[in-house]
């Protein structure tokens, strides 16, 4: 168990130093910590030192007071990677960690090598939804909210037959600090780089579930085709595709990051 006192927050991560040359970053989405990429490592570890880091307000990371932007969660990413003087990194992060690795593509060129945004768009849902999480998790927490979760993130099917893969993570938002949580919120409802995307020039591999309501294929069709040097992979799954299409993800991982 590691921590870091960095960009005035304090950032739990894990740094698996695999003997590599070259790094690759993962970051959670809304909701998880980095016990999500459990399912990566023993792949990805094969070619890359693997930094999993909780986002600041989840897991075992601070929970600093007011909303959160994609600026700010980037450049914690950033101050980490100062921290274990990490200059040059590929980055993998899904759903809200792929609207971090958006601001870290246009923002960060001089370091990001490779970019991986997973279940991800350049804009994900509406004002008024994102207030209206906001303020029923404020109000009732998130205990209520994890049976819609769990349909949102996982296909009927899988959910049906993985119960041991699936409960783990459910339990972790379950547990999620609320206010960390809607700090978070805050950051998913103001990021929009839909006009931006063309300034990513890191080689991007774009990943879709196909099952997936809440970030469609349409959206990583999109980003593909605004992001000038992306390709799109699309697997059998809803929102957590690293978990439901484990084996299809990280061999795309592998093949990208070649």
């Amino acid at each position: 168990m590691s921590f870091a006192k960095v960009n005035n927050t304090k950032i739990h991560y894990e740094y698996l130093q695999n003997g590599k040359d070259k790094t690759l970053v993962f970051s959670n989405s809304l909701g998880t910590n980095f016990s999500m990429w459990n399912p990566q490592i023993e792949a990805l570890s094969q070619e890359y030192n693997l930094l999993f880091q909780d986002t600041r307000g989840h897991g075992q990371s601070e929970v600093t007071s007011g909303e959160y932007s994609a600026e700010l969660l980037g450049k914690d990413v950033l101050a980490l990677l100062d921290f274990l003087n990490i200059e040059k990194f590929a980055f993998c992060g899904l759903s809200m960690g792929g609207l971090i690795g958006q601001w870290l593509g246009i923002h960060a060129k001089e370091r990001i090598e490779k970019l991986i945004i997973c279940n991800t768009a350049a804009k994900i849902g509406t004002l008024d939804g994102w207030n209206q999480r906001i303020a029923t998790v404020s109000e009732n927490g998130l205990a209520n909210i994890v049976p819609a979760t769990a349909e949102r993130w996982f296909t009927e099917k899988f959910r049906a037959s993985s119960y041991d893969q699936i409960q783990p993570i459910l339990d972790v938002f379950a547990k999620t600090d609320v206010a960390g949580y809607c700090s978070n919120c805050a950051m998913v409802r103001d990021a929009d780089f839909r006009t931006q995307l063309h300034e990513i020039e890191a080689p991007t591999l774009v990943i879709c579930g196909t099952e997936d309501t809440v970030t469609t294929v349409e959206d990583g069709k999109f980003m593909q085709e605004q992001i000038p040097n992306a390709q799109l992979k699309a697997f059998y799954a809803a929102h957590l595709s690293n978990v439901e299409a484990a084996a299809e993800f990280n061999q795309a991982l592998l093949d990208f990051l070649k």
